[in-house]
């Protein structure tokens, strides 16, 4: 067994509704994401790929996998920080997305670093 702490990436989200690029008659609710990444470890570990798991308010469900975030692939060492934001469209005023990102330590294990689930929600729609 692996020691967790050896090999530990914190991820925090902060959203924002973006009604500039949403169409609410068009049931298209735009939301930006701003992801920041803390490798807590004591190993660097790069991330590789991404998978996503977008739900709407009527249940439809969404994944999207790719490799890396915006482009990049960063490294991050022990102590780094990486912050990036990106976005995503919903057909309902309130969702929800969760995820993962599979990242690769210098000794070449493989783990994945969890993106804990968060609300999309158009402002004064929850309470």
């Amino acid at each position: 067994m692996a020691d967790s702490k050896k090999y530990e990436i914190i991820v925090t989200v902060h959203t924002t509704y973006l009604p500039e690029q949403s169409d609410e008659a068009l049931d298209r609710y735009v939301f930006a994401y701003t992801i920041s990444l803390a490798n807590t470890g004591t190993v660097s570990a790069q991330l590789i790929s991404r998978h996503w798991i977008i739900a709407d308010g009527t249940g439809g469900v969404q994944e999207v996998r790719g490799l890396g975030v915006v482009g990049e692939q960063p490294l991050l060492k022990p102590g780094d920080n990486f912050e990036y934001t990106s976005g995503t469209a919903i057909s309902t005023p309130v969702g929800s997305m969760k995820g993962s990102y599979q990242m690769v330590a210098e000794d070449g294990l493989r783990f994945d670093a969890t993106i804990p689930e968060f609300i999309l929600s158009v402002p004064r729609v929850l309470h």
